[in-house]
């Protein structure tokens, strides 16, 4: 079982920048690629940007690419998300969450394939 608590959120004006962290229980978080994923009001939820347990590997939305930038620090069951240059069309509850798996060198990009889900953060950008 793993735990994720998310952090980091709040209000902050268009073209600011927030660093999201999620920190998880267990002694074995390089073992679980991690991903965030964002739902805003009235829509779906939907992929941010995701990293493998080695940390070697990442993926992003095509909507946040070169603005977000996620990175893992595994002695500190900690995962990350960097959000610079942030838009009113950012503005959602954040979530992260951890798939266990023995490919330290994969990313996943389906919230189907996660096993483990945060509370969330919420991030509310201004215009």
């Amino acid at each position: 079982q793993v735990q994720l608590v998310e952090s980091g959120g709040g209000l902050v004006q268009a073209g600011g920048s927030l660093r999201l962290s999620c920190a998880a229980s267990g002694r074995t978080f390089s073992s679980f690629a991690m991903g965030w994923f964002r739902q805003a009001p009235g829509k779906e939820r939907e992929f941010v940007a995701a990293i493998s347990g080695s940390g070697r590997s990442t993926y992003y939305a095509d909507s946040v690419k070169a603005r977000f930038t996620i990175s893992r620090d595994n002695a500190k069951n900690t995962v990350y998300l960097q959000m610079n240059n942030l838009k009113p069309e950012d503005t959602a509850v954040y979530y992260c969450a951890a798939h266990q798996t023995y490919y330290s060198g994969s990313v996943y990009l389906n919230g189907n394939e996660y096993d483990y889900w945060g509370q969330g953060t919420q991030v509310t950008v201004s215009s």
